[in-house]
């Protein structure tokens, strides 16, 4: 496939080859940019700009209706390319190639309610005989960088909103997954959205990446990835907006008045969703003492249940991680575990990039597991004795994405949700729960900023107050 500079499908001089994770055979190739064509894709954007601002809100809102019909009328063919790149298994690709549909769809309504206030500038006594009101206007060239976990609903959570903003999008894809994120851009411009509007330049961060950056032309950055490189994008940017949305160890608590059935219900697949490689996958489980046993014989045999393997085989439940080097760090990791006094229940078994859903117990604190995200399929549980405790083990994390508590007692409910140090609090949820309307993000190395179409608009506006002497 070629990536989209300046309106035009182009080559570029090195290729890079997209994998299939479970058996490393080769896809299709992307271009790798030259510097040169990413002040190409620049200029470009500074041109599409100039068309996007112009254009009336309905317009824009049309354009993004008709991207997510075309979305969805490709749901079966983006799923399994999703699959295929990804390693998500069948079902996982269908679910996320109609989130994205809907994430547009989202973005489109939002286009038509970009709006500001009046202003009361007599509350001032210098004030008097004034009148006023602020509008929101675009904010101009959005750099999108997105993950390889999520590909086409994380790019349609930046693109869309920028699309419906006025903006001129940047697009960056992770280079091992970048190929429904390219179909994504020819439906684009089938929905009728300016050639110039958007540029999809294919490579590695350290080079695509770092450049586009870095320049100043570039007003707002939003970036989705480890809490590592979004620190190192805050640096390198300079004087403009930056949403990051980083990494978690998102943990959830189970109180001894919980719903264990449904609590297990919801691990098995908040644990190792997409072969646990999931920002708000549930890494850790946190059980209250005096129900651990039941729980425990709740998880465990539906963990067991779990199949894993070859992610285009309709009865897989967890495909491959997304190569076969992380697989065996994830290996590693758990070895390192165990050898710190952990205990492996269950999984934990590596076949080339297919690693077995695991369940280990007591996980020390300073392991890497203890402490880092995983982002492997994988759980790590831990006893408490009361709200408390659970509160400080939650926090106990450089991260704050989201966490989740199950419990019929809303005094513990209410003191979870005012004392976790996180971004979102799921209540009788998991922490992976996510409607793509409501404001994402997080807190700590979590990152900075909202997702979510209302609330990505915001940081892809500016305000500009207008005042009249009467």
């Amino acid at each position: 496939m070629r990536m989209l500079i300046g309106g035009t499908w182009i080559e570029g001089d090195r290729q890079i080859e997209v994998l299939n994770p479970f058996d490393d055979s080769v896809i299709d190739t992307v271009p790798s940019a030259s510097p040169e064509q990413v002040e190409e894709a620049i200029r470009s954007a500074e041109r599409g700009f100039e068309v996007m601002r112009k254009m009336p809100a309905h317009q824009r809102s049309a354009i993004l209706n008709r991207t997510a019909e075309l979305l969805t009328e490709h749901t079966e063919a983006l799923g399994r390319l999703l699959a295929q790149e990804v390693g998500k298994t069948l079902n996982e690709g269908r679910t996320e190639a109609g989130r994205a549909a809907e994430t547009f769809t989202l973005a489109a309504e939002e286009a038509k309610r970009i709006h500001g206030e009046t202003v009361p500038y007599d509350a001032a006594a210098h004030g008097t005989n004034k009148m006023g009101f602020f509008i929101r206007v675009p904010i101009g060239i959005v750099c999108a960088i997105t993950p390889f976990n999520f590909p086409l609903n994380l790019a349609a959570h930046k693109v869309g909103p920028a699309i419906a903003a006025g903006c001129a999008i940047i697009f960056k894809p992770a280079s091992a997954t970048p190929l429904a994120d390219l179909r994504m851009g020819e439906l684009l411009l089938e929905a009728g959205l300016p050639p110039e509007a958007i540029n999809i330049v294919t490579g590695s961060g350290e080079t695509v990446g770092e450049l586009l950056v870095a320049d100043e032309r570039i007003r707002k950055v939003s970036f989705t990835g480890s809490a590592d490189v979004g620190k190192h994008i805050m640096k390198t940017a300079g004087l403009k907006k930056c949403t990051m949305e980083l990494g978690s160890n998102s943990a959830v608590v189970i109180m001894d008045d919980a719903d264990l059935s449904a609590a297990a219900d919801r691990i098995r697949v908040g644990g190792y969703a997409v072969a646990g490689q999931v920002c708000i996958s549930t890494q850790r489980v946190l059980i209250h003492e005096a129900v651990f046993d039941d729980m425990m014989g709740e998880l465990l045999p539906r963990v067991r249940g779990l199949r894993a393997g070859d992610q285009l085989d309709e009865t897989t439940d967890v495909g491959p991680m997304i190569t076969r080097d992380i697989a065996a760090e994830t290996e590693g990791n758990i070895r390192e575990a165990v050898d710190g006094g952990a205990r492996l229940l269950c999984g934990g078994e590596r076949d080339g990039a297919v690693v077995q859903p695991a369940v280990l117990l007591d996980v020390p604190r300073e392991s890497f597991l203890g402490g880092s995200e995983a982002f492997a399929p994988l759980i790590c549980v831990n006893r408490f004795s009361d709200i408390d405790e659970a509160i400080r083990l939650v926090n106990d994390s450089p991260y704050g994405l989201q966490a989740g508590i199950y419990t019929q007692n809303i005094n513990n409910a209410f003191s979870f949700i005012k004392e976790a140090e996180v971004g979102g609090v799921m209540v009788n949820e998991v922490p992976t729960f996510r409607v793509d309307g409501m404001p994402y993000g997080g807190v700590k190395d979590s990152g900075l900023g909202r997702e979510g179409p209302r609330f990505a608009i915001e940081d892809m506006t500016e305000i500009r107050v207008v005042a009249f002497s009467l």
